[in-house]
């Protein structure tokens, strides 16, 4: 989502300058090219050297520098989004008025791009009411402001106040100024991770799913501009973007219910989740002791909610499969995307070496209704996720 994109990285002098060198690093690690602009006071927490080294150009300081110029204009014109991290207390309120005592203030006015602000600062300085009124004024000048975290300050107390860490500010980034349009204005429904079906209540039955397919689906699709509406089972996972809303669910049912509450206005639905196949007839309202050799439950049907999703979707809607198989894994992948009325299967095999379950990649197979088959070899899960939503993308809008 970075790939190419221009960022100017404003740097003011706050403790929380030392956070810049990383966030400087996952910049450029998600292909982005960056220039770096800091104040004087910057420089007492965080070395023009050590940023012009890693960056391999000059940091910018000061509007005269050397006997050249820096031109400010340019500057401001050349990103296509500018982010002050940290921005003090002190730029905050020269912004907030429109002071223009050093580049970074005269980079900030004349910058015809977004600009992107992360503050830091000492809770007391946080919760004044002369800061909540200079945020205020920036936000209604157009600007972004990224929330601050709470935890350990530099005073030594713990409150709100600490900047956002480099992570969260590189998936601010890509979440509001970065995501593609190729499905811009699409609802896009993923189920993921595993169900757990009760036997009493401690007990249950469920599977190895670890969910890490399914949220690599959502958050591709989001990438792409699409609205993401996520079913998960019980899994360990978070989304990187707060835009994909996430149902938790535990049970196949559940999954099943909220499945079907989305997916008559859903245009596209990818069902990734392992769900399970049988659940018990009836859960014990108590633990079950051990007083036999032997314990006999008896299982019923969970409802199909690939097949049920099938019977009810229309023309104008995508609906995905996937199938882990052990054994005749094309020809029963095939019978599933036919009999369950699906446009396309997505095809795990438990024979694969770090594919499926629990691993961070897969190796799957794609099969359309058109014939058409498409191998990946082995991945990272988030690969073979885009390269899922990019073939969709293709029997989709040819």
């Amino acid at each position: 989502m970075l790939e190419g994109k221009k960022i100017l990285l404003g740097i003011t002098g706050s403790i929380a300058a030392y956070k810049a060198i990383l966030l400087f690093r996952l910049l450029i690690k998600a292909g982005a090219k960056v220039k770096i602009v800091m104040t004087e006071a910057a420089k007492n927490f965080v070395s023009p050297l050590v940023l012009s080294t890693l960056s391999g150009e000059k940091v910018l300081v000061g509007l005269f520098e050397e006997d050249t110029w820096a031109n400010h204009v340019m500057l401001g014109r050349w990103a296509d989004v500018m982010v002050i991290a940290p921005v003090s207390c002190n730029t905050l309120a020269k912004m907030a008025s429109g002071q223009c005592d050093n580049l970074l203030l005269a980079v900030y006015l004349s910058a015809t791009c977004p600009v992107v602000v992360s503050p830091a600062m000492d809770e007391d300085m946080w919760l004044h009411p002369a800061t909540k009124r200079n945020l205020a004024l920036l936000s209604h000048y157009g600007n972004t402001i990224i929330p601050v975290e709470k935890g350990e300050l530099a005073s030594g107390l713990v409150g709100e106040g600490r900047m956002a860490e480099p992570e969260t500010i590189v998936r601010f980034l890509q979440e509001c100024f970065f995501r593609t349009s190729e499905l811009a204005g699409k609802k896009v429904l993923i189920t993921a991770g595993p169900t757990y079906e009760p036997i009493d209540p401690v007990r249950f039955i469920g599977n190895r799913s670890s969910g890490k397919m399914g949220f690599a689906l959502a958050e591709a699709f989001y990438k792409k501009g699409a609205d993401v509406f996520l079913v998960t089972g019980p899994v360990n996972m978070h989304t990187k973007f707060v835009g994909i809303k996430v149902t938790h669910v535990q049970t196949a049912q559940e999954m099943y219910q909220a499945s079907l509450a989305e997916f008559e206005t859903t245009d596209i639905a990818v069902l990734s989740a392992a769900v399970a196949d049988y659940r018990p007839d009836v859960v014990a309202d108590e633990k079950i002791k051990k007083k036999s050799n032997e314990l006999d439950i008896h299982l019923v049907k969970t409802n199909d909610i690939l097949k049920s999703l099938g019977s009810v979707k229309k023309d104008a809607q995508f609906l995905v499969g996937f199938a882990l198989e052990t054994n005749n894994e094309r020809e029963n992948a095939l019978h599933k995307m036919q009999h369950k009325n699906a446009d396309m299967i997505v095809l795990n095999s438990l024979r694969d070496a770090n594919a499926g379950f629990g691993h961070d990649t897969n190796k799957v197979s794609i099969f359309s209704r058109n014939g058409e088959v498409v191998e990946l070899g082995l991945d990272t899960k988030e690969n073979i996720a885009a390269e899922i939503v990019k073939n969709i993308i293709h029997a989709t809008q040819g």
